[in-house]
C-alpha cells in the first residue's frame, strides 16, 4: 500500500513537470528584437529610426511598434497616417498610407 502511494505521488510529480513547458508564454516581439540585436542580426532601434527619418520628408514621427520580426514606424503628414515597415538591417519592407 505504501509503495502504491509513492508510485502515485511520483507519477503526479512527473506529469506536472512534463506539462510545465506547455504553460510557458511564447516569446514576445520585444524579446525577439532584443535577442536579434544582441546576436548582431538587427540594428538598435535608434539607429533604425535615424535611417528612416530622412526618407519621410518632414512628416511627424509618432513612434515605433513591433510587427513580427520587423519594426513599424508611424508617421503623420497632411492629416494622413503613413506606416513604414523596416527590417532589422534598416531596409524598408513596405510603406503604406491610410486614406
Amino acid at each position: 500500500m505504501k509503495q502504491l502511494r509513492i508510485f502515485i505521488l511520483a507519477a503526479a510529480m512527473l506529469g506536472g513537470l512534463s506539462s510545465a513547458p506547455a504553460l510557458a508564454d511564447p516569446p514576445r516581439d520585444a524579446d525577439k528584437a532584443f535577442r536579434s540585436r544582441e546576436q548582431g542580426r538587427s540594428m538598435p532601434l535608434p539607429q533604425l529610426e535615424r535611417r528612416v527619418m530622412p526618407m519621410m520628408g518632414g512628416a511627424d514621427y509618432l513612434g515605433p511598434e513591433m510587427n513580427g520580426d520587423a519594426y513599424r514606424f508611424k508617421f503623420m503628414q497632411n492629416g494622413r497616417v503613413i506606416w513604414v515597415d523596416v527590417d532589422g538591417q534598416g531596409r524598408v519592407i513596405r510603406r503604406s498610407r491610410d486614406h
